[in-house]
């Protein structure tokens, strides 16, 4: 269930007053639900308005990663979600049912089972919960080693290009 937010943590969010918050509902630019005479906004549309998180440099690197799949699914569809099926029901018999760690693998079988399409999306997607599942990916395998380490050396460069003047401010 999604996290529901008063217009006073909403306001503290966007460092705005609530009148302002309660403003955006009303004119219909920020969804909200009421409960009782209160009105509650979901977290992902303050998310929305705040824009996308920035990625860790752990998150990017599984990102590019996570791309490189992608080339293997578009090209082998059928190989690569059979190796990640693969690789959750070895990891099934590992992990307790009732842990985190089962509720990501579940989470992938969902994903797994809505298509091509989807799988694409969340190996790419800068989704928080889309960043999440790929920190629990059963794509352990699918990229060949070669290939993996020519993505891991490319991403490094792009990491001391493009992050390394933003890690010094």
């Amino acid at each position: 269930m999604e996290t529901l937010l008063s217009t006073g943590e909403v306001a503290r969010l966007l460092g705005s007053s609530r009148q302002h918050v309660v403003d955006l509902c009303e004119r219909g630019d920020l969804p909200f639900v009421r409960i009782g005479r209160h009105r509650r906004v979901p977290a992902s549309a303050v998310q929305r308005l705040l824009g996308p998180t920035p990625l860790t440099k752990d998150q990017e690197r599984s990102l590019w990663l996570h791309r490189a799949v992608v080339g293997c699914l578009v090209t082998d569809p059928d190989a690569t979600v059979a190796k990640a099926r693969t690789n959750l029901r070895a990891w099934r018999g590992v992990h307790r049912r009732d842990g985190m760690a089962q509720h990501w693998l579940d989470e992938w079988w969902r994903v797994l089972d809505r298509g091509v399409d989807e799988v694409a999306e969340v190996l790419t997607s800068r989704d928080p919960k889309a960043v999440e599942l790929r920190q629990n990916s059963p794509f352990a395998g699918v990229v060949d080693a070669e290939t993996r380490e020519r993505v891991l050396t490319a991403f490094s460069r792009h990491w001391r290009r493009d992050h390394s003047a933003h890690e010094a401010a």
